[in-house]
């Protein structure tokens, strides 16, 4: 029989080799130096040693050097494999492209009879993966075994429950888990503003922050990202101006992160001074900070200032993409600045081999179509590889309104219908052209169409900020708490406009059920959505205040000569955000200046 000696011997010699590989992978940095690690630990009979196994293969799946293949083969050949390689195979799937695999490996884990059960990270990386490829029951499924482990009231699972629901679209069932922890830290705060804000529930995103300021939580960079995005969506100038006033107090101002965030709110808020100045004070740009001025000129009509933030932008040696392209055309576009746009659509493929999307397109044809040039407009969707996306058609259409051109618009409306995309807006767009020439056959057919085929219009909203609230109005709205005083000051509105030269515009199509429409002005427009927000601006703010209203459609020719008339009226300046662009009134004209 041999003695203990030689035995303990042997036994301290592979517990010191372990210990020198373990340091080596340490500090391994390399594929090719893993593969020589790892067929040293072969040659050495280490290759089934747990600590050492676990490390090869945390290295392949984890390491942005390492190989999921290889992380494969190795997961493979354990022999019994531990929660902790569990997890580093399924986190490793479900940050690669195929996150699907990751699940497959979460099934594997749970159905396997070993003693590895799911932990923390566990869960987190499945369901992480159950977000990436939009799977919805699955996400339930691993929720409903995170109650059977006993994890419901993990803080880090449950946050990543609630972003994983969300990103499957499921924000209530988000917002049951956040609202059923007994503990929230920051993470989990933040990830529900994010989640709302993220799914454009705005106003959610902000009653949640009010929530958390009511707990005494703090704050950080993250949240402040999402809650000026909010902001920015809404038009909430005064809750964004408050944001920007902590993230001063908090030192987050010097985040690249937050700076972009404070321009984009700014710009969207129809501010732009407000977002230069933020501009100017940032000591780190990228490219989002550039993108975020040139867009924002863009949507405000100043294409030469787009133009002149681009060039410093090429000159300060940053590489522009395709939204700084989208942010210059639309400047291009709102101006009339048509050569200047067609030049920049063309480098961007010949100078910066940057291929043009369908919004680079729709820009196009709506800097030709606002130019009056419908032909060349009509050539850009023939020969463009997205001829079959009604958005061009459809910009087509609204640009042939403007210019009252039968013949083409004809030809954009039946292009919608072979491609199965008309609408109710589409009707009425055609519908108001033939107005202008008189075509009562063609309003006719209009009327006929919506009529056989049930079409619906999208009703108009507007929302307004006083004070710190945001408030929503939708065309003929009579749901606002406060809706006799706001109908009561809008007859007094029209009447004071009225006597500056206003007339109400109102249309023949008034008898066709169902036209509330906004955007076409089929109908009377007394009670369209931005009329009933200005008349609540005007009654709750004092003299001289600014009026920022956000408009989810294009605003129609009847209320943008109202407000012209009312900002002289009432010496109010009034910036409207439509669907497309920004209309800044002041003393009765408009930045526009008609061309829009």
């Amino acid at each position: 029989m041999q003695s203990p000696e030689p035995l303990l011997c042997i036994v301290g010699q592979t517990s010191a080799a372990a210990k020198v590989i373990l340091r080596i992978l340490q500090g391994c940095n390399s594929l090719q130096r893993l593969h020589k690690i790892h067929a040293h630990v072969i040659t050495t009979g280490l290759q089934h040693h747990p600590a050492i196994s676990s490390k090869l293969l945390h290295f392949c799946a984890i390491s942005v050097s390492g190989c999921l293949s290889y992380a494969q083969l190795l997961f493979h050949r354990l022999q019994n494999p531990l929660t902790q390689d569990w997890n580093s195979i399924i986190r490793g799937f479900s940050d690669s492209p195929s996150p699907l695999s990751a699940i497959f490996y979460y099934n594997a884990m749970v159905s396997a009879a070993s003693d590895s059960r799911p932990d923390t990270f566990t869960f987190s990386f499945v369901l992480k993966a159950c977000e990436r490829v939009k799977a919805q029951s699955k996400c339930k499924e691993v929720h409903g075994f995170v109650i059977r482990c006993g994890y419901k009231r993990d803080v880090v699972v449950c946050t990543n429950l609630i972003r994983s629901y969300a990103g499957n679209g499921l924000i209530w069932d988000a917002r049951k888990v956040f609202d059923g922890m007994l503990e929230r830290d920051l993470v989990s705060w933040n990830s529900m503003i994010s989640c709302y804000s993220q799914a454009g529930f705005h106003h959610e995103a902000l009653k949640i922050y009010n929530m958390m300021k009511n707990e005494n939580v703090g704050l950080d960079g993250f949240t402040l990202v999402s809650l000026l995005s909010s902001c920015a969506h809404l038009g909430a100038l005064n809750i964004g101006v408050q944001m920007h006033k902590i993230a001063r107090e908090k030192g987050f101002v010097e985040s690249v992160f937050v700076g972009n965030a404070l321009i984009d709110m700014y710009a969207k808020c129809g501010n732009l001074d407000a977002a230069l100045i933020v501009f100017d004070r940032m000591q780190k740009r990228d490219v989002l900070t550039w993108n975020s001025m040139i867009v924002g000129y863009g949507v405000h009509g100043r294409g030469d200032e787009a133009i002149y933030f681009f060039r410093q932008m090429i000159n300060a040696g940053v590489q522009p993409n395709s939204i700084t392209f989208i942010g210059l055309l639309c400047g291009c576009s709102h101006q009339g600045l048509v050569e200047e746009g067609v030049k920049y659509f063309y480098n961007m493929s010949s100078k910066f081999n940057i291929k043009p999307g369908i919004k680079h397109y729709g820009c196009l044809v709506d800097l030709f179509g606002r130019a009056g040039k419908l032909e060349n407009a009509l050539e850009v969707i023939r020969t463009s590889p997205t001829h079959e996306d009604p958005v061009l058609w459809r910009t087509l259409l609204g640009s042939c309104k403007i210019h009252k051109n039968v013949h083409i618009g004809e030809i954009a409306m039946r292009n919608l219908v072979q491609l199965g995309a008309s609408n109710a807006g589409d009707c009425i767009l055609l519908a108001t052209i033939y107005i202008g020439v008189n075509n009562a056959d063609g309003v006719a057919r209009m009327r006929k169409m919506i009529k056989s085929r049930g079409i619906k219009t999208t009703p108009g909203w507007s929302w307004i900020e006083v004070g710190d609230q945001v408030h929503k109005f939708v065309v003929n709205d009579k749901s606002h708490p406060d809706t006799d005083e706001v109908h009561h000051k809008l007859r007094e509105i029209i009447h004071g406009a009225t006597l500056l030269g206003y007339v109400e515009e109102e249309s023949p199509l008034i008898t066709v059920p169902g036209f509330n429409n906004e955007e076409g002005c089929l109908g009377t427009s007394s009670c369209h959505s931005e009329k009933l927000a200005i008349a609540f601006g005007i009654a709750r703010t004092t003299e001289g205040t600014c009026l920022r209203i956000v408009k989810n459609l294009r605003v129609c020719r009847d209320c943008h000569s109202f407000t012209k008339f009312v900002s002289k009226a009432f010496s109010r300046e009034i910036i409207v955000r439509d669907r497309v662009r920004f209309h800044h009134f002041k003393e009765g004209s408009c930045s526009c200046k008609d061309y829009w």
